[in-house]
């Protein structure tokens, strides 16, 4: 089987439950093969013409370019930020096994 083209994709939100919750949503819908949760961060941004600082935790998902728009879809669903941080980034090499076992474990809507 090819591989399809993989993508990590990033999105933050305010706690750690409600990191695992979208998580375990993109998962059990196999928009993608992996999620990885990543302990508080500070972030500093600007919203609304004001400087803010907010603790969050980042979600890293691990899928294919053909599930991207249905996992963004199912992220700006499942998120209460009005304007959540949605990035994707190509995976420009890998291990062969794991883009295979990521390609596997993910299904395109």
């Amino acid at each position: 089987m090819p591989l399809a083209a993989c993508l990590t994709v990033l999105t933050t939100t305010d706690s750690a439950d409600k990191a695992e919750e979208l998580a375990r949503g993109v998962i059990e819908a196999r928009l993608a093969a992996c999620a990885q949760i990543s302990a508080p961060v500070t972030s500093v941004y600007r919203w609304q013409g004001a400087i803010e600082t907010a603790e969050e935790w980042q979600i890293l998902f691990k899928t294919t370019a053909v599930c991207y728009e249905a996992l963004e879809a199912h992220l700006k669903a499942a998120h209460d930020y009005d304007t959540p941080e949605i990035i994707a980034t190509p995976v420009v090499r890998g291990s062969t096994a794991y883009l295979a076992w990521l390609t596997e474990e993910t299904v395109a809507p």
